[in-house]
């Protein structure tokens, strides 16, 4: 996974055999506490949503990243994550895909929205995937981050100047449902990470 200064990356793995990797909220929370831990440091993350199979990292490389800390961040995660569930579930093997994937968003010069399109893509998972009925009630997204302006685990201020976005409540949650075309979709991932319920 090779990442770049001065680019945004839609980052992604699932699930080995697309078999679930979060099988309670506690182990969400885990999940994430661990990228606030090892991956906040290295790398801005714009938006994040964790599947019940699968996550989605949308990032930004600034002036201060390192790939060797990047990379060595993620293996932490991933490993001691695993490691962690293995335990807890008494189960053994591989829990993620064996390569996490990463698309840059920003290279393509004849899309210049696909930054904007994974935002929206990641925040809207949960609700096509029928999870929730409202975008705000997937606590494991950073839709609310960004909706009640409450920064956890994401940058939210680089972000909304990355895509401007728009500040008023009532502004971001429509822009938030704006749909695209499956096309442009696919376009954010070099393979799109459809679940399976």
């Amino acid at each position: 996974m090779d990442l770049e200064t001065g680019y945004q990356y839609h980052v992604y793995n699932r699930g080995i055999n697309r078999a679930s990797i979060f099988f309670s909220n506690k182990n969400y929370v885990y999940f994430r506490q661990k990228l606030i831990d090892y991956l906040k440091p290295h790398i801005s993350i714009i938006s994040n949503c964790l599947m019940p199979n699968h996550f989605h990292l949308h990032l930004a490389a600034g002036d201060n990243f390192n790939l060797l800390q990047f990379q060595k961040a993620m293996k932490i995660i991933l490993s001691s994550y695993s490691r962690a569930v293995n335990l807890k579930y008494g189960r053994v093997g591989s829990l993620f895909q064996q390569h996490t994937k990463a698309k840059c968003l920003s290279d393509d010069k004849h899309q210049k929205d696909l930054p904007f399109i994974c935002f929206n893509y990641l925040h809207q998972n949960p609700l096509k995937a029928g999870l929730v009925g409202k975008l705000e009630d997937w606590e494991f997204s950073s839709f609310n981050e960004y909706f009640n302006n409450n920064p956890l685990l994401c940058d939210v201020s680089l972000g909304r100047d990355l895509l401007n976005l728009p500040t008023i409540t009532d502004d971001f949650y429509k822009m938030s449902l704006e749909q695209f075309d499956n096309d442009l979709i696919k376009k954010c991932s070099k393979i799109h990470v459809q679940p399976d319920w």
